[in-house]
């Protein structure tokens, strides 16, 4: 992860100091470049046992630009990693765990931006090797983790619900006192299999992979609370979140089970505590009205959620005294991007306020990312980890715990797209699926399949989504074009406008398995698609509505789709019937460049309107589209789903292939 980017000078401290920094870059040379990048992995790991632990040396890497904290020294699932500062030297004794399985050790370096790739010791060691200096007074604790699961629980593209309960029980067989956490959007925007029935069938899978404990994420609000309700009813673990309104947990409950601002769980002889914290963009994104409720007195109310971390702190002070040893956080809330030499998102800015946690999980913007935050003197780093959506992968963490302090922490990403061995570190353990989750899968899957399974088209090709960041939130998208084409034609207005984030999956959906196998899926010839297929890329249930716009208003509208966390947001403008260049390096606010009509006639900033077709959901402010789009001279039509279905069965009764379509440059991203 390399990129080449110019140091900036920046003025604007007063007259003097514009003056004086004028007259520096007179005389001194402007033409600066630095590479920054992820540390190179250590070399000439060597490792023997000696009269407390296992002593592991290595030679440091060169050195890298953000610079080297420090080396994280681990022998994976079950050990005990241990944290070596970058000015120590490059030599130390790993703590062994009483009862610790074998393993071999690894050296990773750190920065601001990530772990370098493991140096793998030239030597590994059997448990009986270890044994006579492992000690009770190391311990350890293992955290698996995911997040933004959005119901993917079929096993394909993703671990499913029966590889995940198979690659947790071999794990957790690693280690006695490990806890498994998810940082939110567990479901919602997720396959039929999980919508059409209410997304219990993936809260039944979280119940059988034995999830602990989970924060709500934006998605969770999806419905509205009597279907949260619900969800806390059927859910065998703790729903978490520590930032939102007091009143609010009185309604967040169902039965005898309710949201928590912090949980304890006693496993393994630790006492671990888990807090939870929400994204505030949730009112943003949901619908309107799903956060509303009734108190007590039968007065409206609404869930306020509170973007600063205080909740956060307070519940990991409550949560120690209350007995826990250790504090984790699960938030939902994500990392953008490495540049600049530093890790930038909301979760890296609200993580380095959060005080006396040892480790902090992220999620929302469904990329990887791992990495330490430097801490005071004598203490330990704490411990970052985040993982990509719709259960492509999961993070095992192990923390170590020497004497009742945290010496160190580590993190693996396991990958389901790698392999299907799970490489604990100790041994490599092949998986098969668990037959019971297997089951439970197949059982919702048969309801479906006859009704889903239906083929309404052929497309040309694979429609893309995904990637780092992701392309139909960062710019200009096949199905961005082709279903904002579709929406403007239909409803013969001036443009078209739909948020990148609906777009849910490839098309052909990847999360998506039909159970017809007769069904053409891959190769580079004409790819069949389903109304599953269709169900699983747009899986809201959005409206398609027209209305009027202003052309101050579409500047406004487009400035709020380049902003907010971009590129991690889904408010991304996928547009049609105008072109629009911005430059995301510019203040929030004044990143729009450009906007035209197709033509390049420019669309000025006044008051002259325009006809616009989008979804209920951005005209009622939706994603941060607020005041922009005239609710009041909004006409609502059908289904987007039916618009967007309607179109590939057309073309399949011409007998024609729908094409993928190919990028014209009605969106430039500058800069």
């Amino acid at each position: 992860m390399k990129s080449t980017l110019h140091i900036r000078k920046i003025t604007g401290f007063g007259a003097l100091a514009t003056a004086i920094a004028l007259l520096v870059t007179t005389l001194v040379p402007t033409a600066h470049a630095v590479t920054y990048s992820l540390p190179n992995a250590p070399t000439n790991v060597t490792s023997y046992v000696g009269s407390h632990g296992v002593v592991v040396k290595w030679t440091p890497a060169e050195d890298v630009t953000p610079a080297v904290t420090g080396y994280v020294v681990s022998a994976g699932a079950g050990s005990c990693p241990i944290w070596v500062p970058i000015k120590h030297s490059s030599v130390v004794t790993m703590p062994i765990v009483s009862g610790q399985p074998g393993g071999t050790p690894t050296v990773q370096a750190v920065n601001a931006y990530g772990f370098s790739k493991p140096g793998v010791s030239n030597k590994s060691f059997t448990a009986a090797q270890i044994a006579p200096v492992g000690y009770s007074s190391n311990r350890v604790l293992q955290i698996l983790q995911f997040s933004d699961l959005h119901g993917a629980i079929e096993t394909g593209s993703s671990f499913g619900t029966s590889l995940f309960m198979s690659n947790f029980a071999a794990d957790r067989a690693t280690a006695a006192t490990t806890v498994t956490v998810a940082s939110g959007d567990n479901f919602g925007a997720a396959p039929p299999i999980s919508t059409e029935n209410e997304e219990l069938p993936t809260v039944e899978s979280l119940n059988l992979m034995k999830l602990d404990a989970s924060t709500f994420g934006n998605h969770e609000h999806d419905r509205n609370l009597a279907h949260v309700q619900k969800v806390i009813g059927a859910s065998d673990f703790t729903w978490l979140a520590t930032n939102y309104s007091e009143n609010s947990y009185s309604v967040l409950k169902s039965g005898s089970k309710s949201a928590k601002r912090y949980t304890i769980i006693d496993r393994g002889g630790m006492k671990v505590g888990v807090v939870g914290y929400n994204t505030a963009e949730v009112a943003g994104t949901v619908f309107p009205g799903n956060l509303d409720y009734l108190d007590a007195s039968g007065k409206k109310q609404s869930i306020d959620i509170d973007p600063s971390i205080v909740g956060v702190n307070k519940a990991i002070v409550d949560a120690k005294a209350a007995g826990a040893e250790i504090v984790i956080v699960v938030m939902h809330q994500g990392w953008t991007e490495n540049a600049d030499g530093v890790a930038k998102g909301l979760y890296i800015d609200l993580a380095q306020h959060i005080k006396g946690a040892a480790a902090i999980f992220g999620g929302h913007s469904h990329q990887t990312f791992a990495s330490l935050i430097p801490s005071t003197r004598g203490q330990a780093p704490i411990l970052l980890g985040e993982v990509r959506n719709a259960g492509v992968e999961y993070t095992r963490s192990q923390i170590c715990v020497q004497n009742g302090k945290v010496v160190g922490s580590s993190l693996q990403h396991v990958l389901k797209a790698a392999t299907p061995t799970i490489n604990t570190g100790v041994v490599s353990t092949v998986t098969t699926p668990d037959a019971t989750g297997a089951a439970l899968v197949k059982k919702y899957k048969d309801q479906l399949s006859g009704k889903l399974d239906v083929k309404i088209g052929s497309v040309s090709g694979v429609f893309p989504r995904g990637g780092s960041p992701a392309v139909e939130r960062s710019g200009e998208n096949p199905m961005g074009d082709y279903i904002a084409d579709l929406l403007r034609a239909k409803y013969k207005t001036d443009f078209a406008l739909s948020n990148g984030g609906g777009i849910r999956d490839t098309f052909p959906a990847k999360t998506y398995i039909p159970a017809d196998t007769t069904l053409v899926r891959t190769g580079t010839g004409a790819l069949d698609v389903t109304l599953g297929d269709a169900l699983t890329v747009y899986p809201f249930g959005n409206q398609v509505a027209t209305t009027v716009v202003t052309g101050a208003n579409l500047w406004k509208a487009l400035e709020n789709g380049v902003g907010g966390n971009y590129p991690a947001d889904g408010r991304f403008p996928q547009v049609s019937g105008l072109k629009f260049s911005f430059d995301s390096s510019k203040p929030l606010g004044s990143r729009i460049v450009s906007v035209t009509k197709n033509d390049g006639t420019p669309i000025a900033k006044d008051a002259t309107e325009y006809t616009l077709t989008t979804l209920d959901y951005i005209i009622y402010g939706g994603d941060g589209y607020v005041d922009v789009f005239s609710p009041a001279k909004a006409k609502v039509y059908g289904a987007l789903l039916d618009v967007f279905v309607d179109a590939l069965k057309a073309d399949k009764a011409a007998g024609k292939v729908t094409q993928v379509p190919v990028l014209d440059g009605r969106v430039k991203k500058l800069g």
